[in-house]
């Protein structure tokens, strides 16, 4: 009942700054937790980061202090600000929705009911 679009993947050099943007269709989510994931190539689905409707935010550890979460309630938009990208942040990235509050589980896949289909993002070294 809830779709999702991720956009503003692209090719980045070492060092460079993209911005990605999920937005959502169906029911209203702006009561949703909204995640960031990612998978490279063999490698399973790893969390990134998330956002709570409070605007609480949660980060893995290699992402903090380059990333950013944020949301806009109005437009069930979320976004993720990339900056000083490296060639190890170079994956598909997943925006997901889920109930809840932010807890341990928002880092599980499993925790989240709707993905969006992804972008791709890639940096080169």
């Amino acid at each position: 009942q809830v779709q999702l679009v991720e956009s503003g993947g692209g090719l980045v050099q070492t060092g460079g700054s993209l911005r990605l943007s999920c937005a959502t269709f169906g029911r209203t989510v702006s009561t949703y937790i909204m995640g960031w994931f990612r998978q490279a190539p063999g490698k399973e689905r790893a969390f990134v980061a998330a956002v709570a409707y409070s605007g609480d935010t949660m980060y893995t550890e290699s992402v903090k202090g380059r990333f950013t979460i944020s949301r806009d309630n109005a437009n069930n938009t979320v976004y993720l600000q990339m900056n000083s990208l490296k060639p190890e942040d170079t994956a598909v990235y997943y925006c997901g929705v889920t109930t809840g509050r932010l807890s341990m589980a928002t880092r599980m896949p499993r925790t989240y009911s709707f993905w969006g289909p992804g972008t791709q993002v890639t940096v080169s070294s």
